[in-house]
């Protein structure tokens, strides 16, 4: 039938993840709520109305948006035992044509952190994009002194690719960022030429 589109769910070994759904408000604001002080650090400025509804209904028509434009996949990560909400993990600014890449960004809430929760949702989005989406390049960035991004990144099978001056701005100011890639097997090329 003409209008329906199966809607994406990523499956790994504890979560199912997701397209947000407006009934999804309550979960998302309490977690992002609770989170605040282990979040904002890492984050741009939160907007006066960051965790109303309002706000997350425009986030829902936007995810539903992007994913069936496929310009990005913005999923919630839902743990299948207690359909508890951990984060949410987005594989945006899906570019096609030759670059056939995308950028992962992502959060946890403060209860859910250190739990491998964000390593398994970014080893399913990562292997979903490659085998599913045709996307050969995920590319990351986090503020040099995140330890746990970094680190997770690089147990997923990012490399580190540099520095980014002035990349984003964090918690009101131009912060740089260290730059991280993953690629899909077959964009590797040739790495014994000399």
């Amino acid at each position: 039938m003409l209008g329906l589109r199966r809607k994406v769910r990523i499956e790994t070994e504890r979560m199912t993840l997701r397209l947000p759904a407006h009934s999804d408000w309550r979960d998302w604001a309490a977690l992002r709520a609770e989170s605040a002080t282990f979040l904002t650090p890492w984050e741009p400025v939160w907007s006066s109305d960051h965790l109303s509804r309002k706000a997350f209904t425009n986030r829902v028509y936007w995810a539903a948006r992007a994913e069936s434009q496929g310009t990005a996949l913005p999923v919630l990560l839902i743990r299948r035992e207690d359909q508890a909400l951990l984060g949410a993990i987005t594989l945006d600014n899906i570019r096609r044509g030759p670059a056939q890449s995308g950028t992962l960004g992502y959060w946890i809430g403060r209860p859910h952190a250190r739990q491998g929760y964000m390593r398994e949702a970014i080893q399913g989005i990562v292997h979903h994009a490659f085998t599913a989406m045709d996307v050969s390049r995920i590319e990351a960035a986090c503020l040099p002194e995140n330890a746990a991004s970094r680190g997770v990144l690089e147990k997923c099978g990012f490399k580190y690719e540099g520095v980014a001056q002035s990349y984003l701005q964090i918690a009101g100011r131009w912060r740089n960022h260290v730059l991280y890639a993953n690629l899909r097997g077959d964009r590797r090329g040739r790495t014994d030429a000399g």
